[in-house]
């Protein structure tokens, strides 16, 4: 049995009320959750800034960073010749390879 249009718009409007009932229910279990809920308050302590000087232990890190950075610099040049090296093998095995098919 179909029912009339008006009847599914009086029986939907007739349910809003019930939602909105239930929608309240809900919100105010949760404000109630809000309101019982303590304040916690963190107190922040000041940060101490502290400057450095310049001393020979500095003085000795840097030279051993720019020794591992020049160390570093050596390596990637080797990986770079090896590279070259390597494709320049590759190309002559493929062109072996090719002289051996024909």
């Amino acid at each position: 049995m179909a029912y009339s249009e008006t009847k599914v718009i009086i029986g939907g409007l007739a349910h809003v009320p019930i939602l909105i009932f239930i929608a309240n229910l809900i919100k105010a279990k949760f404000e109630t959750k809000v309101k019982d809920a303590k304040e916690i308050k963190v107190k922040k302590e000041p940060i101490k800034v502290i400057e450095l000087k310049e001393s020979e232990v500095r003085k000795e890190e840097a030279k051993v960073i720019e020794e591992i950075s020049n160390k570093l610099e050596k390596i990637e040049k080797n990986t770079e010749e090896v590279n070259k090296k390597v494709k320049k093998k590759k190309k002559k095995k493929k062109k072996k390879k090719d002289m051996k098919r024909d």
